[in-house]
């Protein structure tokens, strides 16, 4: 018999989704209100080892590079490891003003992981690797 986590899933949907609308919004408080303290992102040539690393990071980003950009996000699965954690599989990418798509290169493969923690969805790292490799 299948077990069906729906309202799990949707608390998770829910937490990316937040992360995203602070991206498009350029907020870094926002962006990671659902994080651990203790949160870790690795991302080519980057890792940030705290919720407060991660903050101090996009707030810089958005206040620059990436300023008036856009996040888009496609959800590829859900998996959950006993009752209180989770780890999710989407393709990401960054959109700059004036883009209509995000280009190739730009897109890449995120894995997140989440612990439920009295009852809310947090997230506890992040990892992104590009879809395509450069050559």
């Amino acid at each position: 018999m299948t077990v069906t986590r729906s309202h799990d899933e949707a608390a998770i949907k829910g937490v990316l989704g937040g992360v995203y609308q602070a991206w498009d919004a350029g907020d870094a408080d926002a962006f990671v209100a659902d994080y651990r303290d203790d949160a870790t992102a690795i991302l080519p040539g980057s890792y940030r080892r705290s919720k407060e690393d991660i903050r101090e990071n996009m707030a810089a980003g958005f206040a620059s590079i990436l300023k008036g950009s856009t996040s888009i996000d496609k959800l590829d699965s859900i998996r959950f490891l006993g009752e209180t954690a989770a780890v999710v599989v989407s393709e990401t990418g960054i959109k700059f003003p004036g883009e209509t798509e995000v280009p190739a290169e730009r897109i890449v493969y995120a894995t997140w992981v989440l612990e439920k923690r009295d009852g809310a969805w947090l997230l506890v790292a992040y990892h992104n690797s590009p879809a395509v490799v450069p050559s």
